[in-house]
């Protein structure tokens, strides 16, 4: 029997429409099967669809899962902040605060005033300190997969050992790189946490900013081909590691944040020492059912 599930489309992280990292939120009302929700993330064909589930009782709680196209993560910060947005715009605007419940830990977020004065949403999340790789091979590799790129610095998550961190010269270089899709997905590495080697699903570029984005502390770019992303237009959960690195780097706890995909995404982080705050605006481009 077919049924019609809500649907909607947010842009996360941006305050333009048509900017930012496209989400879609689908608040349910029963579980579905993990091959539906696989197959409706893959219709959806964006980098990521949320599925939310109320939990009862009288506090805003929600199980949240993530889909790509390919495959489920553990973690996406674009679609939490799509989902908070869905959760106190369109099913409890009473609400301030709602926590999520994931394969994360829990996850909470809260309406905010951004430093512009604009309104937006704080997600509390968790804090991932990169290591710094010591592979000459693995660097190597990864320099060939974006044309010989000058890599200064090449960083993994030790939590996440699929996610590699490339520190490049300036932000003019993260935003001409060239990737090749197929090396990237051909990468792998042995993470400094890890006894076996790890098949990498994302390589990212990150820098200081500077040359046209010296408003912002430090700019990025996130390719996950093997999750069916090319190129992620804003990863809020990519922050989790380029907050406390910049975080140390730079000396400040509380940064601005670039993203330089073709759409292009801000976000406002902080450090706190024991979690990664990242805030953002978002905008509704879509809203309807899904029949399945």
């Amino acid at each position: 029997m077919t049924r019609a599930l809500p649907l909607y489309q947010v842009d996360a992280f941006t305050a333009e429409r048509f900017r930012g990292n496209p989400a879609a939120v689908m608040p349910l009302t029963e579980a579905l099967p993990d091959a539906l929700m696989q197959a409706i993330a893959a219709e959806n064909n964006l980098s990521e669809t949320a599925f939310l589930q109320r939990r009862p009782g009288a506090s805003v709680e929600y199980d949240i899962r993530w889909f790509t196209p390919a495959l489920e993560v553990q973690l996406c910060g674009h679609a939490t902040l799509a989902s908070a947005a869905v959760v106190f715009e369109k099913l409890e605007p009473q609400a301030t605060r709602v926590t999520f419940h994931s394969l994360s830990g829990p996850l909470y977020v809260e309406k905010t005033t951004l430093p512009t004065g604009a309104q937006g949403y704080a997600l509390d999340f968790p804090r991932d300190v990169p290591e710094t790789v010591e592979d000459a091979a693995l660097l190597a590799q990864v320099s060939d997969a974006f044309g010989g790129l000058e890599v200064l610095d090449l960083l993994c998550s030790p939590t996440a050992a699929y996610r590699l961190v490339a520190l490049v010269k300036d932000a003019a270089t993260v935003a001409t790189a060239k990737p090749d899709l197929m090396k990237i997905a051909a990468i792998n590495h042995r993470s400094v946490s890890l006894t076996a080697a790890v098949d990498t699903d994302e390589v990212s570029l990150t820098a200081a900013g500077n040359g046209d984005h010296t408003d912002v502390d430090f700019v990025s770019r996130m390719f996950a081909p093997k999750a069916g992303i090319p190129e992620d237009p804003v990863t809020g959960s990519l922050h989790c590691i380029l907050t406390p690195y910049w975080a140390a780097r730079l000396g400040k706890t509380k940064l601005y944040a670039r993203q330089l995909s073709a759409r292009r995404g801000d976000l406002w982080v902080e450090d706190t020492g024991t979690r990664t705050i990242l805030a953002g605006q978002t905008v509704f481009v879509l809203e309807g059912a899904m029949l399945v």
